[in-house]
């Protein structure tokens, strides 16, 4: 029998800034363009590089690294970057996409001490959705958990499918602390999931942010619906390597990561359902040709 076509699917995978912290924005535009990632998605935050849009393009240009999205300074340790106003971040985060290229800025849902901000949150995000090209993708959060007690912190709601946005990032790694069934919620965010953050996690009180496939997770299973449905968005590897005891360690989880992006994306590309399929559907595993091999040690994964 002959061995299958493999058709890598168009999905860009991207390397998050913070996944090289406590590393700085540098580097992680450095290790992107030597491990063959297709892009970043920088984040926002206290490293000053982050903040500077003509230092930001010019790392980009010098890697030949292209910023596929915007990450706004919507964290605790953010709360003073890029202005104390939170629409003031948000305008300023489409400003930087738009400048440097990037299709995307991810968003946080208001934590529930901002109370105005978490009042117009919604309608906001509608109207600056309808200003630009640049999508607002909101992203899942998760209880805080203290012993047995749960927090809600953030407003209107952690999940974010609960209300209407017009387009969603989905995280694995908060799908585990909130112990929350991901492919439901990937269902229920359907066409408007816009933007991956591709972690694991094992449903652990603190937010792990493991390398895929070290967790509980259906990082594989997301990976393969995507890669046979019409999704047109990113799959950025968001994960945390502070515990790597050196940079040869941090750079081989970063490229297992991709690696293991790769190659779900073209085992799925292999025996992918029609393209106008939806994310939550898949083909029979009785069904499918025999799988492609491809090993996770390869640092470069490009493709043909």
């Amino acid at each position: 029998m002959a061995e299958p076509v493999v058709r890598i699917p168009d999905a860009k995978v991207a390397l998050s800034t913070a996944s090289v912290y406590p590393e700085s924005t540098a580097t992680a535009f450095e290790i992107a363009g030597r491990l063959g990632y297709d892009g970043v998605e920088v984040m926002v935050w206290t490293d000053p590089v982050s903040q500077d849009i003509e230092a930001l393009r010019r790392l980009s240009d010098h890697h030949r690294v292209p910023i596929l999205a915007i990450h706004a300074p919507c964290l605790l340790i953010t709360q003073r970057v890029w202005s104390t106003d939170p629409w003031t971040k948000l305008q300023r985060a489409r400003a930087a996409a738009e400048r440097l290229g990037a299709s995307t800025v991810v968003v946080h849902p208001p934590f529930r001490w901002q109370r105005q901000y978490a009042r117009d949150f919604v309608t906001g995000i509608w109207r600056m959705a309808d200003e630009t090209d640049v999508r607002f993708a909101v992203e899942n959060m998760y209880p805080w958990r203290y012993r047995d007690r749960e927090v809600l912190a953030y407003a209107p709601d952690w999940d974010v499918t609960k209300d209407d946005y017009r387009h969603f990032t989905v995280d694995l790694s908060h799908t585990a602390t909130a112990r929350a069934d991901a492919m439901s919620m990937v269902g229920r965010m359907g066409d408007r999931l816009g933007h991956i953050h591709l972690a694991d996690g094992n449903g652990s009180a603190k937010d792990e942010h493991l390398v895929p496939g070290r967790g509980s997770q259906p990082c594989a299973e997301l990976l393969e619906q995507l890669a046979g449905s019409s999704f047109d968005g990113h799959v950025v590897i968001e994960v945390n390597t502070r515990r790597a005891m050196s940079s040869a360690e941090r750079e081989a989880d970063l490229a297992e990561a991709l690696a293991f992006t790769r190659l779900h994306l073209a085992s799925a590309g292999a025996a992918a359902p029609s393209a106008g399929s939806p994310p939550g559907s898949s083909s029979s595993p009785d069904s499918r040709p025999p799988q492609p091999r491809v090993s996770y040690g390869r640092p470069r994964l490009r493709r043909p």
